[in-house]
């Protein structure tokens, strides 16, 4: 099962990912030059959520190879972001939407972040926030504060995920095996020499947005 079967769903959400983006480019303003590293990202991302006009390399690597060339912009490749086959500092930017609650535990997410910090001086990385009533992946109010044995239970009937797809009880089990999202302490955790804003909705915290290397956040840290 593929998340792509959800993107009609996704959709609902382009306009906070394109606000998003914007921000990206005003704080990050990457010229023309920059290298930057999107672990497992989508070209959407740079193609057609993004300001118009952006012309720097976007090197693509998800754990399957896929895509295709826009313009001769972007290098597509297989590869693990918690091992990434890159140098240290191969990239002037590493870039990462919505991927780090997906690549296993907790030691799995120590390990993209250290290779995120690793290979680029700069940082933009963005996840959800735990603390956000409705989870992001299953569209479902409150389902990721329950113990899994009462998720199991919800998921099915009581999240969109669930009316859409009619998920036998394994695909229920593969989404909730795949998705941990992190908590803010987690996150100050995991990138402790990064700057991190909170992106929010009604007032409430939806993500958070991990940034280094920009002086117009270094010395911004919401709490």
């Amino acid at each position: 099962m593929a998340w792509n079967n959800l993107n009609d769903i996704h959709r609902m959400f382009g306009a906070f990912r394109r606000r998003r983006m914007d921000k990206f480019c005003d704080v990050m303003a990457p010229s023309d030059e920059v290298k930057v590293l999107d672990i497992g990202g989508r070209v959407n991302t740079w193609t057609t959520e993004s300001k118009p006009g952006l012309r720097f390399p976007v090197t693509m690597i998800n754990v399957e190879r896929s895509g295709h060339e826009v313009d001769g912009r972007f290098t597509y490749m297989e590869g693990n972001g918690c091992a990434l086959p890159f140098r240290d500092r191969s990239f002037d930017i590493a870039f990462s939407n919505s991927v780090i609650e997906h690549v296993g535990g907790w030691e799995e997410q120590e390990a993209f972040a250290r290779e995120a910090r690793r290979v680029a001086d700069k940082l933009w990385i963005q996840t959800p926030a735990r603390s956000f009533p409705l989870e992001p992946h299953m569209f479902a109010l409150f389902v990721h504060w329950f113990p899994r044995k009462v998720q199991r239970k919800l998921v099915r009937h009581f999240s969109l995920w669930g009316w859409k797809m009619k998920p036998t009880p394994k695909d229920v089990e593969w989404v909730l095996d795949g998705t941990r999202l992190l908590t803010w302490a987690e996150v100050k955790k995991l990138f402790p020499d990064c700057s991190i804003f909170k992106e929010r909705f009604l007032g409430l915290t939806k993500s958070y947005v991990i940034v280094r290397g920009s002086r117009q956040v270094s010395a911004k840290q919401e709490g």
